[in-house]
């Protein structure tokens, strides 16, 4: 439940940031062209009139600064406009986008015609329009409008384009997340049966301390499985406890018989890896190795780094006589397979050994990662 409320709020919390970039974007680039709209204005159509003997710098200037305020509101009004509709499909969105730049051109030309023709010239605003004049005042102001149009279909086709495929990986990432809990509780429930019918056996043989003792033993081993932390990953450290708490748990239930050797360099220790991943890997040697023999045998663990890779290997002594077992046996490999499938999507490999005189040896190479 706390997982789901914080991919939520972590939902919530990047659509807004994107929202406040996009808006901040927005600004600098309406602010930024305006100027630059006037810049251009004043150098390619005002600066030229210096030399015209009725030239009134003063009424230009009053009314490039009403033609710039003018156009930025009609910009504003297309960008709210394109935002609004953007969500449609994207020839819907081009033709009403360009509709509405065609429509706002037209506007912006009758307001910039009018405006110029009452303050420059001290005219009215309709007097002495030609349709030369208007059609050449139309394309500029066309062209403006449509510059700008295309300006914000492009940026905001791309965050929506953009927050899609943050969506798309998010709703990847829940499926590998429910993947792996699915795989984890496949897990607990099996080993608890088995645990289960170890005390069952040990209180029916009037063994109470044994059964007592493995039982709080259980508790320990379930209140780490169910710790927040242990979820996904964790350190190799971390996993040596855990897998010294699992086979302590076994040994009430098979005394000297079930040996047990840790070989890992300690350079290792912080390697990440994926929790509670090399206990089916343990239970299953203890299923073909230690619990069908009579004498006593050993599982052994070890693991190096071999340049950006971790090995690790899980063997043991299996039983005299015993058939080689096949790649693939028992639910340990099979899950084992399809965590690391799910969290390095393929970027492992599982090697399946046969021992002498007896037994096996599981192979493991994932990518090798610290923990900062």
């Amino acid at each position: 439940m706390s997982q789901q409320l914080e991919q939520k709020e972590n939902t919530l919390h990047l659509g807004k940031s994107s929202l406040t970039k996009q808006n901040h974007q927005f600004w600098v680039l309406q602010i930024s062209g305006w100027i630059g709209y006037c810049i251009i204005v004043f150098f390619a159509i005002i600066r030229p009139q210096f030399t015209n003997s009725d030239f009134s710098l003063e009424r230009q200037l009053i009314n490039l600064a009403i033609e710039a305020a003018t156009g930025f509101v009609l910009s504003y009004l297309q960008w709210l406009f394109i935002r609004r509709i953007v969500v449609l499909k994207i020839r819907k969105v081009l033709l009403l986008s360009f509709i509405s730049a065609a429509l706002l051109g037209l506007l912006y030309n009758i307001i910039k015609l009018s405006t110029y023709k009452v303050i420059v010239y001290q005219q009215h605003w309709d007097q002495a329009w030609n349709t030369l004049e208007f059609g050449g005042w139309l394309l500029f102001s066309l062209t403006t409008m449509f510059v700008w149009t295309s300006i914000f279909f492009i940026m905001l086709y791309n965050a929506k384009l953009q927050k899609e495929h943050e969506m798309l990986l998010r709703a990847q990432t829940l499926a590998k997340e429910s993947q792996l809990q699915m795989l984890r509780y496949q897990l607990n429930p099996h080993f608890m049966f088995n645990t289960m019918n170890a005390i069952s056996t040990l209180i029916l043989k009037k063994e109470n301390i044994k059964a007592n003792e493995m039982l709080e033993k259980l508790c320990e081993f379930f209140r780490y499985t169910l710790q927040e932390k242990t979820y996904r990953e964790s350190t190799f450290a971390e996993e040596i406890d855990f897998l010294n708490l699992y086979v302590s748990i076994e040994r009430v239930r098979f005394g000297e018989r079930l040996g047990f050797k840790l070989d890992v360099c300690d350079s290792i220790l912080r390697a990440k890896i994926p929790s509670l991943f090399l206990q089916p890997l343990i239970e299953n040697a203890i299923k073909f190795a230690i619990e069908p023999s009579k004498d006593n045998g050993l599982i052994e663990v070890s693991a190096k780094r071999l340049d950006k890779s971790l090995q690790i290997i899980v063997k043991d002594s299996g039983v005299n006589g015993q058939a080689f077992r096949p790649a693939g046996f028992g639910i340990g490999i099979s899950n084992t397979k399809a965590r690391l499938d799910t969290l390095f999507n393929g970027d492992f490999d599982v090697d399946i050994t046969q021992c002498h005189p007896a037994g096996c040896a599981v192979t493991i190479l994932i990518p090798y990662q610290e923990v900062h």
